[in-house]
């Protein structure tokens, strides 16, 4: 079984910062990549940030040079460090990976958190 189980939501004022973590836990190898995507009330939900194991990172251009995202590959741990929150930035926040089970080494597929709740107040 695979879990991730994400941390640091909460509701901040606008311009302040939140850190989410997320770790991958269970029968889970070759986590490549890992990120996070959100999904606002009435909307789809979207790509904010992900990372390669090699540190490579994408990011959405709404989060850009305010949020950074990180990760421990020892660990199985992604972080998101966001910053200058912005009331847009409300959202459930859904930590990502793409990632092979022990059992089935070749079959890679993608897991999903549980999400958490990011408010941001004006």
């Amino acid at each position: 079984q695979v879990q991730l189980v994400e941390s640091g939501g909460g509701l901040v004022q606008a311009g302040r910062s939140l850190r989410l973590s997320c770790t991958a836990s269970g029968s889970i190898i070759s986590i490549d990549p890992m990120g996070w995507y959100r999904q606002a009330p009435g909307k789809q939900r979207e790509l904010v940030a992900t990372i390669t194991s090699r540190g490579n990172t994408n990011y959405a251009d709404s989060v850009k040079d305010r949020f950074t995202i990180s990760r421990d590959n020892a660990k199985n741990t992604v972080h998101l460090q966001m910053n200058s929150l912005k009331p847009e930035d409300r959202g459930v926040y859904y930590c990502y990976a793409v990632g092979a089970r022990t059992t089935t080494p070749s079959l890679r597929l993608a897991y999903w958190g549980q999400g958490t709740q990011v408010n941001v107040s004006s």
